[in-house]
C-alpha cells in the first residue's frame, strides 16, 4: 500500500489546496473523504493532461480578455465627456451626475463600458472637470474624464 496517493483538487480544499492543484495525500483521506464528496480525483494521466488543457485554455482567455482591456483603456483615455446640468443662481447643481449617467453617455461616445468599474466614490454635485478611475481589469486602469457645465 503506497504511503501518499497523488490527486487532483477539482475544488478548493481549506488547508490542502486550490482547485486544479496537483497534491499528495493519504490513501484513506482521498478515498473516504476527497474523492466519495467530489473534492477531488485521481491523478491518472488523462486526468493530469486534461488539467493541462485547462490551465493553456484558461491562460489564452485571460490574455485575451486583458489585450481587450488594454484597447477599451486607450479608448477611454482618449474620451472627454461632457454633460450639461441645470445650476442655481450661486452656481450649484440641481441634482447630481450619476454613475449612470456617465455610463449611458460613455456608450453614447462609442465605448462599452459597465458602471460598476467606475471608481466613483459618490456622484458629483459641483461645476468641473472630474477624473475618474476606471478599473477595466486586474491591472489595467484608465481614466476618464467627465466635464460638468451649466446648460
Amino acid at each position: 500500500m503506497p504511503a501518499t496517493l497523488n490527486v487532483i483538487l477539482t475544488t478548493d480544499v481549506a488547508k490542502l489546496g486550490q482547485s486544479g492543484e496537483l497534491v499528495k495525500v493519504r490513501p484513506g483521506f482521498a478515498r473516504n473523504f476527497l474523492v466519495p464528496r467530489g473534492l477531488a480525483v485521481s491523478a491518472t494521466a488523462a486526468a493530469i493532461n486534461q488539467l493541462e488543457h485547462k490551465k493553456a485554455v484558461a491562460i489564452a482567455q485571460h490574455e485575451k480578455a486583458k489585450k481587450e482591456a488594454q484597447a477599451t483603456a486607450a479608448k477611454i483615455g482618449g474620451l472627454h465627456i461632457k454633460i450639461a446640468r441645470s445650476v442655481g443662481e450661486d452656481g450649484k447643481l440641481f441634482g447630481a451626475v450619476s454613475s449612470k449617467e456617465i455610463e449611458a453617455a460613455v456608450k453614447a461616445a462609442g465605448v462599452e463600458l459597465d458602471k460598476k468599474k467606475l471608481g466613483l466614490k459618490e456622484a458629483i454635485k459641483a461645476l468641473g472637470i472630474v477624473e475618474i478611475p476606471v478599473k477595466l481589469f486586474t491591472d489595467v486602469t484608465a481614466t476618464l474624464k467627465v466635464e460638468v457645465h451649466a446648460k
